[in-house]
């Protein structure tokens, strides 16, 4: 399976404000707290056939930190949250996930898509 081409979201969907949910509200105000800039968050899409993928990345303090999964354009949104926990999980703000996935989202990863490769 190849890998997905990300382009940036349109200028009309990633200008689009939307409004932060809990891990966002977190990591912004983590940022804040640290006296540093707030996070940066880029939607991006993939083409898949017919349809549209979206994922985030979000920036913080110059690291890029992309979102675990791709969503359906009517939740973007979750792909923001989505971005914010993995950039909480690694600056240490979050515990990582500890144990074995569910089995549906391993099935996933092996087929290649739902997973972000780094």
């Amino acid at each position: 399976m190849s890998t997905p081409t990300l382009s940036p979201a349109s200028s009309a969907l990633s200008s689009t404000t939307l409004a932060a949910s809990p891990y966002q509200e977190k990591l912004i105000n983590w940022c804040r707290s640290l006296g540093g800039r707030a996070p940066s968050f880029q939607i991006l899409s993939d083409r898949r056939g017919g349809r549209t993928a979206w994922s985030c990345q979000v920036s913080v303090g110059g690291q890029n930190i992309q979102a675990r999964f791709w969503y359906d354009g009517q939740y973007v949104n979750n792909a923001r949250e989505d971005a914010a926990e993995c950039a909480l999980q690694f600056f240490g703000q979050l515990p990582s996930p500890q144990g074995p996935q569910p089995r549906h989202l391993q099935q996933q990863q092996q087929r290649g898509y739902g997973a972000v490769s780094s």
